[in-house]
């Protein structure tokens, strides 16, 4: 099944801690259904000190947010939308936002 959702697109985040805030898709995780967003989820490691980072402290990183709590931003009206798929002219599989009808594949 083609994903909805893929890597380099741009989301915004429905419900939580960061909503509303819009990110580019860094990663996807299909088998566990959860996206990386970039600026969303943050969350904090404290890391010892090893060689290859002898500082150490605490490192905040992107978390996956699962993929129902972010919807694709409309490429005409930067509002969330849901994705669809038809066949273009070229016979190709494409997505496209069911708010404006845009292809988003391009």
């Amino acid at each position: 099944m083609a994903a909805k959702i893929r890597k380099g697109d741009t989301v915004v985040v429905l419900t939580g801690k960061d909503k509303g805030v819009t990110g580019q898709v860094l990663k996807s995780f299909p088998e566990e259904s959860r996206v990386l967003v970039s600026g969303v989820n943050i969350k904090a490691r404290h890391t010892k000190p090893t060689q290859a980072d002898p500082q150490g402290g605490i490192k905040r990183n992107e978390a996956p947010i699962h993929v129902s709590n972010v919807a694709h931003v409309d490429p005409t009206s930067g509002k969330p939308t849901r994705v669809g798929f038809k066949n273009d002219d070229k016979g190709r599989k494409v997505r496209f936002a069911k708010r404006s009808g845009e292809s988003i594949d391009g």
